[in-house]
């Protein structure tokens, strides 16, 4: 029996990504700084550009653009994995998408969970890119021993939250005391804690083997690493960083900056070194946490991934090495390659649009025209870009060397395995490519079936 109390997952979602902020800016307050320092640069550009405000505010981008967010979590085992999973879902946060961030020397391999269609998305885009690490990629087999002994030892959920998300699961949602006791329990698990589970001597180790197996295995749970507010001049956020206090790690993350944005571009300020207390009353430090920021475009179709990627190849040996100015002018130069305009991205079948009838749309008589291209030239449909709401691999594995002291071990590279991952998540991941082609499709056969009508 279905019950008329329930509330709706993309509200839960909003309070807990809410809650997740706030917890946030009392543990990290430099992530209170970066929030105002966007929340700036956001304003100071959309009253430079009105036109880009409408057409945000015309695409449902400008309504979510102060709440969007997205965060990173890096847990140790499948049985973890798999509760997040559960968890997310009484959010409605599905996984979507398959990472192998061995291929940039990081020994994991990750999912980003996030809502999927338009309506959630609208309502409040939050996603958490969550990693899971490969202890079968740690050569030293005693250290891959302890590692695993250590994570079996631990439980990252509450009672209460794993009673909350079977109860969401046996009544088909939660009502509002419950959905508040949920955020409340929920939280616990992404909580940062200064001790450490481990001694000294085994941080260092798993640490010498690589940073972010420390991070992942030393800890009671998987601390939420950083928050990502969404900027619409990525540029601009960070050369005001240093002025503000913040440290940016060196260059930024993607493609260079276009007039037309596609996919993803990101920096953040340099994780922060934080006293731990190790077993044993030792006291040290960690380095994990940081504050991030994101600009996102266009969402790129398979043959626009083809050519992103083998432009980012090609621009690869040219900026090791470059400061940030540097390395952005040579991205510029190899991206010259790259159709920077909406139009030219639509007509070859680089990215994908959601199309809408306009006033003369609506007001037109039958139709029986089916070609899109020049139902747009007689201005009854408009196209507009759909907004990538995914991750980068190489991308994100580089925001996660800077801030975790830089260095990788090629030793992992190459060992994509996504039906252990799949497995592991008891759950298949969602294909991007075939969402947005979806949204695509339904949007164009919308718009001819109303002219035709």
């Amino acid at each position: 029996m279905i019950q008329a109390f329930l509330i709706s997952p993309d509200e839960i979602r909003h309070r807990f990504a809410a809650a997740m902020s706030a917890m946030y800016q009392s543990e990290v307050p430099q992530y209170t700084t970066l929030l105002e320092l966007v929340e700036q640069v956001n304003r100071e550009t959309l009253e430079a550009n009105p036109s880009l405000a409408e057409r945000l505010a015309e695409a449902d981008e400008l309504a979510r653009l102060d709440v969007e967010r997205h965060g990173a979590i890096r847990v140790g085992t499948a049985d973890e994995l798999g509760m997040l999973r559960r968890l997310f879902a009484v959010m409605g946060m599905y996984p979507v998408g398959y990472y192998d961030l061995s291929e940039a020397g990081v020994p994991v391999h990750s999912t980003a969970f996030r809502p999927v269609d338009d309506a959630a998305l609208a309502r409040n885009p939050f996603r958490i890119f969550t990693s899971l690490l490969r202890l079968e990629l740690i050569e030293s087999e005693a250290l891959r021993e302890r590692a695993a002994a250590i994570l079996a030892e631990r439980d990252i959920f509450t009672p209460g939250v794993r009673e909350l998300i079977a109860l969401h699961e046996q009544q088909g949602g939660l009502d509002d005391d419950q959905a508040e006791r949920f955020v409340v329990e929920a939280l616990e698990t992404f909580r940062w804690h200064h001790d450490a589970t481990v001694d000294l001597a085994t941080y260092e180790a798993l640490h010498a083997e690589h940073r972010l197996i420390a991070d992942v295995v030393c800890f009671r749970g998987p601390h939420i690493n950083h928050l990502t507010p969404r900027t619409l001049d990525i540029d601009e956020v960070q050369r005001r960083m240093p002025a503000a206090g913040m440290n940016p790690k060196a260059v930024i993350e993607g493609p260079p900056r276009r007039d037309c944005p596609i996919l993803l571009r990101q920096t953040s300020f340099k994780a922060l070194e934080e006293p731990t207390r190790f077993q044993g009353e030792c006291q040290g430090t960690h380095t994990a946490r940081f504050g991030e920021i994101e600009q996102r475009g266009v969402a790129l179709t398979a043959k626009g991934r083809e050519l992103y990627d083998r432009l980012l190849t090609a621009s690869r040996e040219r900026t090791q090495g470059l400061d940030n100015a540097a390395h952005q002018q040579v991205l510029a130069e190899v991206f010259a390659d790259f159709p920077d305009s909406e139009s030219a991205l639509r007509r070859q079948g680089l990215a994908f649009f959601e199309y809408r009838l306009t006033d003369a749309g609506r007001a037109a008589d039958k139709v029986a025209e089916a070609d899109l291209e020049t139902l747009i030239e007689r201005g009854l449909v408009s196209a507009r870009p759909i907004t990538y709401e995914d991750f980068l691999p190489i991308s994100a594995a580089g925001i996660f060397q800077s801030n975790l002291g830089g260095g990788d071990n090629g030793a992992y590279a190459g060992n994509a395995n996504r039906a252990a991952f799949e497995a592991a998540l008891g759950a298949p991941v969602a294909d991007e490519l075939a969402l947005y082609a979806e949204r695509e499709r339904a949007s164009r056969d919308a718009v001819l079936q109303a002219l035709a009508s």
